[in-house]
């Protein structure tokens, strides 16, 4: 039996259409980190929110 061949290296001007990312999913991505990163910016404003309202009155309740 003979071993198979090692892939050859690409030169990086020989890259075909199936080597390069779908802009799609690149699109998708970048919109998912956006998502991502608005969520957690609503949900620090929330609890900054709460913390400034309640502020010394958390200390003052009754245990």
């Amino acid at each position: 039996m003979s071993e198979p061949e090692a892939p050859q290296d690409v030169a990086p001007a020989e890259t075909t259409a199936a080597d390069r990312p779908d802009p799609r999913f690149q699109a998708r991505r970048g919109r998912n980190i956006a998502l991502a990163l608005g969520l957690i910016a609503f949900a620090i404003l929330v609890f900054l929110v709460t913390v400034v309202r309640l502020g010394a009155n958390v200390l003052d309740r009754p245990l």
